[in-house]
């Protein structure tokens, strides 16, 4: 495997080499160092940051099947996102939320500033329609100070950007294997001051393996308006309707003789997970002179849903209330160019919950039947962000990065089911402080070296700070990492070749760990430290460049040692070993033709092996995957324009986990289940229609 990664390194070299003396210069586009980063309240360009961070472009998204953003997460170093079904995944940065069990919970992530994270820390960005997507920027580990909890990174979703005065409808249509249908209608209607654009999606698939069929509908609204010179409003908002079975994970025999069955007792449960969502917010950007800007946005959340577990049903929901808000300045002072940022983002969110008895086995073949309830509770989830961030030019070539943010976090629960108890345990975590400082030095025309050190930190979910009795555990503390990042930006060839190189350290202390109390469920306890080593590098090239042909290609890969300084648990000494969950290095090569009308892309990711428990024991196999997209544009009318798109997933078929429970229990005969199967070679093929109002 290495080798062949190592003839894809060799090959995208010789290749550029060669076109870089037989290519003549035409057109050139926007060099990757050069696109203003937007997510961070202090702006910057790609290669000034003291810090690694990824762009997935409307272009990449483009050329996927529209589904989930799992193939272009798992194209950026350092960032791995495991897929065990469509509404069931696991996004890691740096190793840094690995042994969640079965969500994200390390990583912060935002649609246009709104957070998409709930007040406890879990992010779920698989409902998020990836037609509305334009861009995404990842900061990889607590590489910011303005985003609150999150010590894996940064997360950040920014909608559809249109130009002003173009209005058109547009409808899509995509199916594929596993009964794959995807239809998507949108609209925009804009004018020199307000733009309105709306799009309806449903995500309809039954699934490669049983009691796996997914149906998604979504409603996107997004609005702008320039109420003045100075002053601008901008509203969003998403609904979703989600139903979406569940296949949960298989034990080895099974997963490699029968992949494609869903476990015994999801399969008799006919386990599922359905909810409503709504998310809504309001802005208001206001410029009161070159030198000072505002921008706010209140949002809230709503969610109501329902799952039926093999071992319980949850009935839950979620309201919650925020606001967002920062203060720009940019001047000189003491004659060095100066932007600061001064910010909060306050949340109170309410979460309520109700557990019945699952029935499915006195009745076989009916599937899940609510019994009697069990449990019973509301919790309150409030956090409080304070953030300051301050960049100066100290000289044409030297550019400082610093902030420092302030956490306050509490929680309360009050037991509903006990209708003698009236007391509301409460729980408040110590705040904590995070300072960041970042060096970044142009040392030559178009090629940087940084420097950062920063603090980061992620408290536990509310399920992890519940002992098995279901109260709450006072003494559980938040995860605090140090990171130390060195690294290198750099354009090459006249600026077709941008290449990335970092290093980093992170030290984890405070270790959450996921304890297995009982099949399928846990408790959260700190069992130590953990270090996270790595090497990320990206090499972004442009083979040939015409008036007719463009050919480019990227290449970006991790190599990861991360391990367990001082981990005790249950008496077991695991100290030493490497955690589980995570790969040991990934690969990715990819080529990208545009010939007028017509693209061709390929991607290939190469994956390493996985341990599977804390004790190192077991681990997964290594795996790649390739990847194809074709899409061609053609006029039918004057206004009317339509795109065909065709694609293969895993087109070499390749057996693999797509993703990992770890520390997986075999309870009484039974074996652990550690593996969730990926697909095998699927097809999909669409068609687009746009039509442009003069």
């Amino acid at each position: 495997m290495q080798k062949l990664s190592t003839s894809f390194v060799l090959f995208g070299f010789l290749f550029l080499a060669y076109y870089e003396g037989k290519s003549q210069s035409a057109k050139d586009t926007t060099a990757l160092s050069e696109v203003i980063l937007i997510g961070s309240p202090i702006k910057n360009t790609m290669q000034k940051v003291s810090s690694s961070v990824a762009l997935i472009s409307a272009k990449e998204i483009s050329q996927t099947d529209g589904v989930i953003l799992t193939p272009l997460l798992n194209k950026t170093a350092g960032v791995y996102m495991q897929q065990g079904a469509l509404n069931t995944n696991r996004i890691t940065i740096r190793g840094i939320g690995a042994r969640s069990q079965f969500s994200t919970n390390r990583v912060k992530a935002y649609f246009e500033e709104i957070p998409l994270s709930t007040g406890e820390g879990e992010t779920t960005l698989e409902d998020i329609d990836l037609s509305v997507l334009n861009t995404i920027e990842i900061i990889k580990g607590p590489n910011s100070s303005s985003f609150g909890a999150g010590l894996g990174g940064v997360i950040s979703l920014f909608g559809n950007q249109f130009s002003e005065e173009n209005s058109f409808i547009k409808s899509s249509t995509t199916v594929g294997s596993f009964g794959l249908i995807k239809n998507s209608f949108s609209g925009q209607m804009s004018n020199s001051k307000t733009n309105l654009y709306a799009n309806y999606s449903n995500l309809q698939s039954e699934g490669f393996r049983a009691n796996s069929s997914y149906d998604r509908q979504s409603i996107n609204l997004f609005g702008k308006h320039q109420l003045s010179e100075k002053g601008k409003l901008n509203f969003i908002g998403i609904a979703t309707r989600l139903k979406a079975f569940i296949p949960s994970s298989l034990n080895q025999t099974d997963f490699d003789t029968s992949p494609e069955i869903a476990a015994a007792n999801w399969a008799a449960a006919r386990g599922f997970e359905s909810y409503d969502k709504l998310l809504l917010g309001m802005g208001y950007d206001h410029t009161f002179s070159e030198k000072w800007n505002w921008n706010s946005t209140v949002f809230s959340n709503f969610k109501e849903a329902y799952e039926p577990r093999p071992f319980d049903i949850l009935e839950d929901n979620i309201v919650n209330f925020g606001v967002r808000s920062k203060l720009n300045y940019s001047d000189k002072i003491f004659s060095l160019p100066t932007k600061m940022s001064v910010g909060t983002e306050l949340l109170r969110e309410k979460y309520t919950f109700s557990l019945y008895e699952n029935l499915y086995q006195t009745q076989p073949d009916q599937g899940s039947i609510q019994g009697d309830k069990f449990s019973d509770a509301n919790q309150n989830r409030n956090y409080v962000n304070l953030f300051w961030q301050m960049e100066v030019q100290l000289s044409s070539k030297l550019n400082l990065e610093s902030g420092i943010a302030f956490n306050q976090t509490n929680y309360t629960q009050k037991d509903e089911f006990d209708t003698d108890s009236t007391t509301k345990e409460k729980y408040s975590f110590d705040a904590i402080l995070s300072p960041r400082i970042g060096l970044s030095y142009q040392f030559s025309k178009g090629k940087n070296l940084y420097f950062s050190v920063s603090k980061g930190f992620s408290h536990p979910t509310v399920a992890e700070t519940l002992t098995p009795e279901g109260q709450l555990n006072s003494n559980i503390l938040p995860e605090i990492g140090i990171n130390y990042e060195i690294g290198f930006k750099g354009n090459f060839l006249k600026n077709k070749m941008y290449t990335e190189v970092n290093i980093y350290v992170t030290t984890i202390k405070n270790l959450l760990v996921a304890r297995r109390i009982a099949e399928d469920q846990y408790v959260g306890i700190n069992a130590g430290e953990s270090l996270h080593q790595g090497i990320e590098f990206l090499i972004n090239g442009k083979l040939l460049s015409t008036e007719k042909i463009q050919l480019n290609s990227y290449f970006s890969g991790s190599l990861n040692h991360f391990e367990f300084v001082d981990f005790i648990d249950n008496d077991n000494d695991f100290s030493g070993n490497q955690l589980p969950s995570v790969p040991e290095f990934q690969w990715n090569f990819g080529l990208d033709l545009t010939a007028k009308s017509f693209t061709f892309s390929t991607s290939y990711r190469t994956v390493g092996k996985m341990f599977l428990n804390d004790a190192n024991s077991l681990s997964s196999q290594p795996y790649q995957l390739l990847d194809i997209n074709t899409n061609y544009t053609f006029s039918i009318w004057k206004n009317l324009n339509a795109t065909i798109q065709f694609g293969i997933q895993n087109s070499l078929d390749e057996k693999y986990a797509a993703s990992i429970l770890p520390n997986a229990v075999g309870f009484g005969n039974a074996l652990p289940r550690y593996f969730y199967p990926g697909n095998p070679r699927n097809y999909y093929g669409g068609i687009n229609l746009t039509y442009q109002f003069q």
